[in-house]
């Protein structure tokens, strides 16, 4: 559309969040929400602009300290709870959607996504490389910490899987060193481990652990989904 003497790209914001669109916006008029950051801006069509009113922001807590298009959450004069979106991040994924669309529509594959697998484990190594192949992505494997994070500066990731008790480096350690380095800090990272006690939960959030997997209770389609959303 163009506003301003500008081109401004169209995205329904249903489809940038993962919601099933709405047949109310199907006619010839729709409702659009202008946002903005760094000098991009994107229109999002919505179904209702229902009012503008100033609330009290709570920030996320763990464990949902960092949530793909969610910048923090409010309570309502109704009682009800509501979530506040992130701007930049919507921004992100509405040019990536239209990216991957784009080339869908040129008859072209999508980047296929890289992942990296961090577990001393043969055969815990070998079921999850497995496991992610079968879903779609490329699977490189380390033995632990100090061999993962050597992989993780010789090529680029979009995620790491990673055990936590490992030789030489475990899960933690690698962890709080990816967040540490400025290159690697945004890189999404799922804790896979047999260790269940809130201790050890809480510690993997606190080193910046996106998500904690217990092994005893493991199911591949929760970290499909887990990995799907963080990535």
């Amino acid at each position: 559309m163009v506003l301003e003497g500008r081109a401004v790209s169209l995205a329904w914001l249903g489809d940038v969040l993962e919601l099933p669109r709405s047949a109310q916006n199907e006619g010839e008029l729709a409702l659009a929400v202008v946002l903005g950051a760094g000098g991009q801006r994107i229109a999002f069509l919505v179904d209702e602009v229902l009012n503008e009113q100033e609330v009290l922001v709570k920030t996320l807590q763990k464990p949902l300290v960092r949530v793909r298009n969610v910048a923090a959450a409010t309570v309502l004069g109704s009682g009800k709870p509501a979530l506040i979106l992130n701007v930049s991040d919507l921004l992100k994924s509405a040019t990536k959607s239209a990216r991957t669309a784009a080339a869908a529509a040129r008859g072209k594959v999508a980047r296929v996504q890289s992942l990296l697998v961090v577990e001393d484990s043969i055969t815990s190594r070998m079921l999850l490389k497995n496991i992610l192949e079968s879903a779609g992505y490329a699977v490189k494997t380390a033995i632990d910490g100090v061999d993962g994070l050597t992989a993780l500066k010789s090529q680029p990731f979009d995620l790491v899987v990673s055990d936590v008790e490992m030789p030489r480096m475990d899960g933690f350690e690698l962890c709080a060193k990816i967040r540490a380095d400025k290159k690697l800090a945004e890189l999404p990272l799922v804790l896979v481990t047999a260790l269940d006690s809130r201790e050890h939960r809480e510690r993997g959030i606190d080193v910046g652990a996106n998500a904690y997997i217990v092994k005893g209770s493991f199911d591949q389609s929760n970290l499909l989904e887990v990995i799907h959303r963080l990535i």
